[in-house]
């Protein structure tokens, strides 16, 4: 049974994670990862110091764990560049900052690091409001060039069929078959049946305005990132899906971090880095959840949480893991799962890193369209 403990500044209390009720536990290292969130307060998503958070933090846990492997997500500098307009000079700082932070925490810690990015951002150009369709289209807070249509009408997918900034329609099986013949054994893991039937996918620069769409509305989109920088020591990488076994593989002998930096592209990289492919023929990740399941698991995620899912639609009595955003159960194959040392995660993007990889301890951000409600830390492991 995972342990969370949700500290709201104000308040501190600790419940079983799968099922959000109260639960009781004196285990040293549910004692030690609270006491590690009552140090380190959360400073809110776009606040200069959130990056800094996740180093001292990570650094904190790190010096009462000892762990072996690290995962963390660096994002202040996404958060503030998609909903704030600031000058060129003013971005290039922003994502030079993450890039140093990552390198103090590598400095600090002594671990070898894989640095990965998930691509540049670029200006929004449009939106599609899709609002007034017979059927229905849904996106969601973080994704731009995704939309899920549900029974279109035929008026539906001839007004979808005459925009120009749509870049094309796919059929839900098509989109599943796509996947399928790069991943024989991709998992869908969600009820097939709240699927879109159609994925609407807008040309680069473009965004949806729909059901789900977040409510502050963008400055800079990802771009069209078929290919994202990865710094790793231990040879060349070519697709996102090779990270995990090539850390897997040097756990025996090195202290590893995989440090991700979002919205950060090549040019804040070192000329070492490699462009490793992120997706399959014109499916690209964007920076969220099915970025992060890909990368830990090593496995293609498109539908760990696809684009377009009536989410709304399941059995809210039914519905476990209540802190775990969409997640109702611990996903397989992560790159902590199973791990026989020690291993953490700290992250300020949501509540992404308890579920994402797997770790036996995760510290992260308690936020929501950037309202910033304090710090959650899980306990995959009372036991090492």
């Amino acid at each position: 049974m995972s342990l969370a403990v949700i500290d709201a500044r104000e308040w501190q209390n600790r419940f079983d994670l799968e099922t959000g009720q109260p639960r009781k536990s004196d285990a040293p290292v549910a004692e030690m990862a609270a006491g590690v969130l009552s140090r380190h307060p959360y400073p809110g998503d776009v606040d200069e110091q959130a990056n800094q958070w996740v180093t001292d933090t990570a650094l904190d846990l790190i010096s009462h764990y000892d762990p072996d492997l690290v995962c963390l997500s660096y994002v202040q500098q996404f958060f503030s560049d998609r909903h704030f307009n600031h000058s060129e000079t003013e971005r290039e700082r922003l994502f030079a900052a993450a890039m140093a932070e990552a390198d103090r925490f590598v400095e600090l810690s002594g671990f070898t690091p894989v640095i990965v990015g998930t691509g540049n951002m670029i200006p929004l150009a449009g939106d599609m409001d899709l609002s007034g369709l017979d059927g229905l289209a849904v996106s969601s807070n973080w994704s731009a060039r995704y939309c899920g249509i549900h029974h279109p009408s035929p008026r539906d997918m001839e007004f979808l069929n005459s925009l120009d900034t749509l870049e094309r329609i796919v059929p839900r099986q098509e989109w599943i078959d796509l996947f399928q013949a790069a991943q024989p054994d991709l998992e869908i893991l969600q009820d097939p049946r709240l699927m879109p039937d159609f994925l609407a996918v807008a040309r680069e620069g473009q965004a949806f305005k729909t059901m789900g769409t977040t409510l502050r509305k963008p400055v800079h989109i990802p771009a069209n990132n078929f290919q994202v920088p990865v710094v790793s020591p231990f040879g060349p990488v070519t697709d996102l899906r090779e990270i995990k076994p090539l850390i897997r593989a040097h756990l025996s002998t090195h202290k590893i971090a995989l440090i991700l930096v979002e919205g950060v592209g090549e040019s804040f990289f070192p000329e070492s880095r490699y462009m490793v492919q992120n997706g399959v023929d014109w499916f690209c990740y964007e920076p969220g959840d099915a970025f992060y399941l890909t990368l830990s698991t090593g496995r293609h995620q498109p539908f760990a949480y696809p684009a377009g899912f009536r989410s709304f639609d399941k059995d809210a009595d039914a519905i476990k893991f209540p802190f775990s955003g969409y997640m109702d159960a611990v996903p397989g194959h992560t790159l902590g799962l199973n791990f026989p040392g020690k291993s953490i995660a700290v992250g300020n993007r949501s509540m992404f890193m308890h579920m994402a990889f797997g770790v036996d301890i995760s510290i992260e951000c308690f936020a929501r369209n950037l309202f910033n409600q304090g710090c959650m830390a899980v306990v995959h492991r009372e036991d090492k």
